[in-house]
């Protein structure tokens, strides 16, 4: 009698054991370290995604929209959307301006920034130094975007609802693609960033400016060299642009008469009708979940009789159904 007892002791305490050790093995498959390829190339290690510095509107954007705003202890001053992040986190600054130590000082387990972030000395530290340091990518398609929304869902350990952001985004997408099939004669849009002396700095191709304006359906009318440049009177007149845009920032807006009072600028198609288009700057040029709907609201400017609709994501609010 003494030893069936026993005995059932024994199985009761192996199989205490069991589950156990098997609960053990779940914890410890849930915590296991994340591996993932930036933008440079790096192969980089997490071991927690739990305190992040997000450095980069569309990073922070895309970090919210998963549901992750608890984790971000700390933002840069291009991220401006929600509203909220640059009201409640603390800021380290300008994205292309940061401190390593600023940076570090805030002791976060994980740094994502966007492809751009500098200068190059503060990020070779950054790279260097204990904390995981990830470069999120920066091209500016909508496939890039899909790119960019995989990666970070990957760094910080919540791939599901990565691939649930991206599907929200791919129906935009494809939204778009209808919206610009109607289309018949493209425009030709001059993105100005600035004026320097009197003198205008341009967007070319290979710039986000560029690839927003051609998700919205146009032809950017400086794209015949790379980058930002300032570009001559004569080079404003031989470009031809229907549209002049800009970006809005609270302290920066173009105006027309700025604008169209410029010699160059009044000798341009755009100057008939004063087609100068402004929109915010994180929206416009971001490239993050939002961006098909301004590429819808750009197309909408361009060719008012281009019939538009809400994009499937404004009838569901994506960072609602994917973040959590």
């Amino acid at each position: 009698m003494k030893s069936t007892a026993l005995s059932a002791v024994r199985e009761h305490l192996c199989g205490c054991a069991f589950v156990a050790l098997a609960l053990l093995t779940v914890q410890c498959g849930a915590s296991a370290a994340i591996a993932v390829r930036d933008a440079s190339g790096r192969t980089v290690t997490i071991d927690d995604p739990g305190r992040i510095v997000s450095i980069g509107g569309s990073t922070t954007e895309i970090l919210y929209a998963l549901g992750l705003e608890q984790r971000i202890v700390a933002i840069d001053s291009t991220s401006l959307f929600p509203l909220r992040a640059i009201k409640d986190k603390p800021n380290v600054g300008y994205m292309r301006q940061l401190s390593a130590e600023g940076v570090l000082g805030l002791a976060p387990s994980l740094v994502l920034a966007a492809e751009g972030a500098g200068p190059r000395e503060t990020i070779a530290v950054l790279e260097k130094a204990a904390v995981p340091f990830v470069m999120i990518p920066d091209r500016h398609t909508g496939e890039g975007i899909l790119d960019k929304i995989a990666l970070i869902a990957e760094a910080v350990g919540v791939p599901e609802r990565g691939a649930c952001l991206a599907t929200h985004v791919r129906r935009d997408l494809a939204a778009l693609s209808d919206i610009r099939a109607g289309i018949k004669k493209p425009a030709r849009v001059l993105f100005v960033l600035s004026f320097m002396n009197g003198r205008p700095m341009v967007a070319g191709s290979g710039t986000a400016a560029d690839g927003i304006i051609k998700l919205a359906g146009a032809v950017n009318a400086a794209g015949d060299f790379q980058g930002y440049k300032i570009v001559s009177d004569e080079g404003i007149v031989a470009a031809r642009p229907d549209a002049i845009l800009s970006m809005v920032r609270q302290d920066f807006r173009l105006t027309p008469e700025e604008v169209f009072g410029h010699p160059a600028f009044s000798a341009t198609p755009a100057a008939a009708g004063k087609t100068l288009i402004g929109m915010d700057g994180l929206y416009l040029l971001g490239f993050g979940p939002r961006t098909a709907r301004a590429a819808r609201d750009l197309a909408h400017s361009l060719y008012p009789s281009l019939s538009v609709g809400p994009m499937p994501s404004e009838k569901q609010d994506a960072a609602q159904a994917c973040g959590s």
